[in-house]
This record gives C-alpha cells, sequence and structure tokens, in this order.
C-alpha cells in the first residue's frame, strides 16, 4: 500500500523537481525567511490563478491582503508588504520601503488620500520606510509619512507624520516618539540569497526599467 502510495505521488514530486531547475523558480530553493508560507502553491496561486488579486506584485503577497498600483512600490531586500495576512498596501502615489524591514498582520500603508472638498480628486503624498524597521500589528501608515531607518512602529499605532531620524519606537494614535534605541545595538543582518521579491537581485534593475514606475 505504501509503494502505490508513492507511484502516485511520484509525478508530482517529479514535476516539481523540473520545476526547480528552471531558473526563475531559483528563489524557491535559494530564499529563506518566507515563514514556510512561499512555496509552488503559494506562487501558484498569487502569480498564475491570481488568487487575492495581487498577480501584480512582484514580492510574495497573502491572498487575503491586498496591494494596489504595485508599480508604484519599491522594497527592498527581505521585505514583504503584504506576506502576512489582512494587510492593505495602496501604492497610488509611491511607497519606497528599504531591505528587512518587517510588517505585521492587518498593517494598512496609504500614500494618497481623497481631497476633502472634492472626493473625485486624490491628493498623493508618498512614503518612504527606511531600513530594518518593524510595523507592528494593526499599524497605519498615513499618506507623506517618512521612517527612518530602525524604526520601530507599536502595534495599533497610527502614524500620521514623519520620523526620519529613525532608530526609535514610537507608539500611540496619533504615534509620537516613546524611546530612542541605541544605534550601536542595532544589527544590519544579511540574508544568505539576495532577492528583491521573487526576483534575484542582479536582475532588479533590469525588471524595475521595464515594469516599475518609481
Amino acid at each position: 500500500m505504501k509503494k502505490f502510495r508513492f507511484l502516485i505521488k511520484k509525478p508530482q514530486y517529479l514535476f516539481i523537481s523540473i520545476i526547480l531547475r528552471i531558473p526563475y523558480f531559483s528563489f524557491l530553493r535559494e530564499t529563506k525567511g518566507y515563514d514556510n508560507l512561499v512555496n509552488l502553491t503559494f506562487w501558484f496561486l498569487q502569480k498564475v490563478l491570481n488568487f487575492g488579486g495581487n498577480k501584480k506584485a512582484y514580492w510574495p503577497v497573502h491572498w487575503s491582503s491586498q496591494v494596489y498600483d504595485a508599480e508604484n512600490i519599491l522594497i527592498g531586500t527581505g521585505t514583504y508588504p503584504g506576506l502576512a495576512k489582512g494587510c492593505y498596501i495602496q501604492g497610488m502615489g509611491g511607497i519606497s520601503i528599504g531591505d528587512y524591514t518587517l510588517i505585521a498582520p492587518n498593517v494598512i500603508i496609504v500614500s494618497a488620500n481623497h481631497d476633502v472638498y472634492d472626493k473625485k480628486k486624490y491628493i498623493l503624498a508618498p512614503v518612504k520606510i527606511g531600513n530594518y524597521c518593524w510595523l507592528g500589528a494593526g499599524v497605519k501608515i498615513m499618506p507623506g509619512v517618512e521612517l527612518g531607518d530602525f524604526t520601530v512602529v507599536a502595534a495599533g499605532a497610527v502614524v500620521t507624520k514623519s520620523f526620519v531620524d529613525g532608530y526609535c519606537i514610537i507608539s500611540g494614535v496619533p504615534a509620537s516618539e516613546m524611546k530612542k534605541l541605541d544605534e550601536t545595538k542595532c544589527v544590519r543582518y544579511k540574508s544568505r540569497a539576495d532577492y528583491i521579491g521573487y526576483i534575484k537581485k542582479s536582475r532588479f534593475e533590469l525588471y524595475k526599467k521595464k515594469h516599475l514606475k518609481v
């Protein structure tokens, strides 16, 4: 019986082994830190079936999250806005997020808002988030905000103004600084594989020129 089960699964294993040899799918072999979410099934649901409507995102996005205007969003190595569940990322006005920034579930990042006098008009205001930041669960980043490196945003905070110097913990509604971080203790780690989303960093500039507006 065990042998029979193996024979049923063997074509599936063969298919996967062939897929993994294709250069495009090197991210499946080489990347780590995706919380075991990103595998061939995850990629297929997002990029082929467009499950969740996030096909245009060039990085892994969970099907319960929403990413709009992905062509206006620039991310760094090891950063995946919307990989956690329930996020809303709106890139209309432009979003830039640096390397190794953690984004928890239910985070909202908005880069445009309605004009208060004419709801049909949008006011665009780019959002910039630095390297090694950490946005806790339920954080809301409003249009025009800039956060420097190593900014930690406590869960539930609503960030309406910039903290460009970074190296701090901010919290509250609206968010304010609650603690400075010791820069000498902040670790700038690197992952073993250099990928920007699904794309190897060495090939990203070409992708950016062809597909992004940032």
